[in-house]
């Protein structure tokens, strides 16, 4: 199904640079009424509410702080598309007995999975008395297919992928849409260490909402996302052989 953004209220996690940052002007763009833009310190947001006045509202939001949730649920209770962008890639590289993977791992998975998780379950009910809705769950390609030089940020974007799923089946008896992203490389802070050709982030969000508008469950928003997206819709297996191959 459809889903026009113009005249919406959308909610964006980790709003605060890269392609959250890119996401709220994309928004603006698109017509929304307005955006509630999060991030861990509101100064961080700053330029974005410099940018666009009164139409962006700043929130302080950890999507690890459960307090601070129901903190945001309260302060935004006309939200109508809630979209999951926060996240984390803690560690790149290294051999698979590198313990620093698990550390990393933990925060990833706290971040990418349950921070999703937790803002989707404590939003769920102000979108349904708000007619329904829609989630966009900001995932990545390696939702898709394992990264060996990035193997817990692999696993932690799929649990996310999985959780798109579920979403999507439990929440449409309240006519909540629910969205799965799955970018390739992007050219943000986090991506500095992947050496892949990158999207610019403002291209990124503009495909994303294009999506959304257009109702694709699964959206693709870059060229490398697109490859391989159709490339594991076709053969999975193959896809696996490829990065790997592509990796080594």
């Amino acid at each position: 199904m459809s889903y026009s953004i113009a005249g919406k209220v959308a909610l964006v996690t980790g709003a605060n640079r890269g392609i959250g940052e890119a996401i709220v002007d994309a928004l603006v763009e698109a017509g929304a009424a307005k955006i509630y833009a999060t991030a861990r310190r509101l100064a961080d947001l700053a330029p974005l509410t410099a940018r666009h006045g009164a139409r962006v509202v700043a929130l302080e939001l950890n999507v690890t702080d459960p307090a601070q949730i129901q903190a945001a649920v309260a302060a935004a209770p006309d939200v109508e598309l809630l979209i999951n962008n926060a996240g984390v890639a803690g560690h790149v590289g290294g051999p698979f007995t590198d313990p620093q993977w698990l550390a990393a791992g933990r925060q990833e998975m706290e971040v990418n999975f349950f921070g999703t998780f937790a803002m989707t379950q404590a939003f769920a009910p102000a979108l349904a008395r708000n007619g329904g809705g829609a989630i966009a769950n900001i995932g990545s390609v390696a939702s898709l297919v394992s990264f060996p030089m990035l193997v817990a940020y692999s696993a932690s974007k799929a649990a996310n992928h999985s959780l798109t799923q579920a979403a999507r089946s439990l929440l449409k008896g309240q006519g909540t849409l629910v969205f799965g992203v799955y970018p390739g490389p992007i050219d943000t802070r986090m991506a500095e260490g992947i050496e892949f050709p990158k999207t610019a982030p403002a291209d990124a969000a503009r495909a994303i909402l294009a999506g959304i508008e257009a109702g694709n469950e699964e959206i693709f928003p870059d060229p490398m996302s697109q490859g391989m997206g159709a490339g594991f819709l076709v053969d999975p297996k193959g896809l696996e052989r490829q990065v790997a191959a592509m990796v080594a």
